[in-house]
């Protein structure tokens, strides 16, 4: 219970930087569909920044996980560990940026871009600079840092809303009334390129303050560290690339599976930012994973580890299932955050939630055959998922459009799901509790007829009904499975029920 308790609070300063900024750059989506000229604006936003992310795995090619596996081998000196991750992933993110840099007119008409190289270019620089921060932030949560970590997540996420606001908001108020203020730097025709140039900046300043891990050591390269390295981490690329692909591929996919490319964008637009209103559950997903993947590697030689890591999937089960009541019941008031426009997509929604709480059981799933260095298992899982996502929108999308691309994603990451979990208990098993998982999936499903279907034609007895039902399902959850009197900070006002 001390671990799990540890767990939960490094979750929680994780989830400070993850949760807030994270909501804030939220705010940012009914921003973008009130101020762009258009739904095909932010379609490009999302379509490249689809690209971003898998280049992104690219570039880091699972040398994030590798680290944290080869710096918690005792023989293994953790600074040279880090010296050695930080140069090859440095080297790489360099060579990527001149060899896109000197073929950028091919990739920008290749993805039809030829009208703006620029947007291009500034997306390659911030996915270096991504690629390479990506390293310290590691070490910080290796050296168990999480308040630095979060302090530098939540300044790069306020500094990138000031510039979007700057740009796309203050810039054109300032345009009409005072043009020569501005004119020097500022373009009026330029509109969704501020998106990426806010992006640039702000991942430049998280650069900046990161330096002090890399220049305050010792530098300490070993080839053969290096070799072992790849080794391990080299499968993991084709992992991450194909797992990434398997959530951003759509994006990409989408324009290209209609004639009308405008209309496409439009569509694209409408489905990303419906598909941001699940972003809760992804931020949940992500502030637990930044805490569990450093915790697993530490448990790993612990004979109490796998018990860990099954409360550890009881707990991540229970606040997803939460999370999804929570982002349903209160998707009244939620839809009000998107133009009117764009509300039509909001039936994407619930399957998207879903689609999360599968990738994040699946993450916590995965650690089988990261523990056992079986990681080429992680490759063989990951593709499947990724025929199935292709296939999916290949098929279904240009009949049913975006509908189909969310049920699609939501079939990929059931089925690896399975078999992620099929695989595991025969190479590393562990007894997950699969009664508390169907009883909460159960208890999920009655809550959310309960509180969907249920004809209230006030919203405000309509919300205030979900909420009593939202604190029925808290009261169950502690009463049955979770003590209040092991939560952090709640532990103090109420009386434990057991140790």
């Amino acid at each position: 219970m001390a671990e799990m308790k540890r767990l939960a609070k490094e979750t929680a300063i994780y989830g400070l930087s993850s949760i807030i900024g994270r909501f804030l750059n939220w705010c940012l989506v009914p921003f973008y569909t009130y101020v762009l000229s258009s739904s095909g604006e932010y379609g490009i936003v999302g379509e490249l920044y689809a690209w971003t992310a898998i280049l992104l795995v690219l570039l880091t090619y699972g040398m994030e996980t590798g680290f944290f596996r080869f710096a918690n081998k005792p023989e293994n000196n953790a600074t040279q560990v880090y010296s050695t991750t930080l140069t090859c992933v440095g080297f790489t993110s360099i060579l990527f940026l001149i060899v896109c840099t000197l073929f950028l007119p091919n990739i920008s008409n290749a993805l039809g871009y030829e009208k703006h190289p620029d947007f291009l270019w500034i997306m390659i620089l911030t996915v270096a600079v991504d690629a390479f921060s990506c390293i310290p932030f590691a070490w910080l949560r290796f050296k168990k840092r999480p308040i630095l970590f979060a302090a530098l997540k939540l300044l790069m996420i306020f500094v990138n809303i000031f510039l979007n606001l700057f740009f796309l908001w203050i810039c054109p108020k300032i345009n009409v009334s005072n043009p020569e203020l501005i004119s020097w730097f500022y373009r009026p025709d330029y509109g969704v390129g501020y998106v990426f140039l806010a992006n640039v900046l702000s991942s430049m300043i998280g650069l900046i303050g990161l330096m002090p891990t890399f220049l305050g050591i010792k530098w300490s390269f070993s080839k053969s560290l290096l070799k072992e390295m790849l080794k391990y981490s080299l499968p993991l690329l084709v992992l991450g690339v194909v797992g990434i692909m398997d959530q951003s591929i759509d994006k990409i996919m989408f324009p290209h599976l209609f004639e009308d490319q405008e209309l496409a964008r439009q569509q694209l637009g409408i489905y990303i930012a419906c598909f941001k209103i699940g972003i809760v559950m992804m931020m949940f997903t992500q502030a637990f994973r930044y805490a569990y993947e450093p915790f697993v590697f530490s448990k790993q030689k612990s004979a109490d580890g796998k018990k860990a890591y099954v409360e550890a999937m009881n707990y991540y089960l229970i606040f997803s299932v939460f999370v999804f009541l929570g982002v349903m019941y209160f998707l009244d008031v939620l839809q009000y955050l998107l133009r009117s426009n764009y509300r039509e997509g909001l039936v994407v929604v619930p399957i998207i939630l879903i689609c999360y709480i599968f990738q994040g059981i699946y993450f916590n799933l995965s650690f089988w055959y990261k523990l056992t260095d079986r990681t080429k298992w992680g490759a063989y899982i990951s593709f499947i998922g990724l025929f199935i996502t292709i296939a999916g929108n290949l098929l279904f999308v240009p009949g049913y459009g975006y509908i189909a691309a969310a049920w699609t994603s939501l079939a990929s990451f059931f089925v690896i799901m399975i078999v992620s979990w099929a695989l595991g208990q025969k190479y590393y098993p562990i007894p997950y509790n699969l009664k508390l998982a169907a009883r909460y999936v159960l208890i999920g499903f009655i809550f959310y007829i309960a509180g969907m279907c249920v004809p209230i034609s006030s919203i405000y007895l309509r919300l205030g009904y979900r909420t009593f039902l939202l604190l029925l399902f808290i009261l169950y959850v502690l009463w049955k499975d979770i003590p209040a009197g092991s939560i952090p900070y709640v532990s103090k006002f109420v009386k434990k029920k057991h140790d």
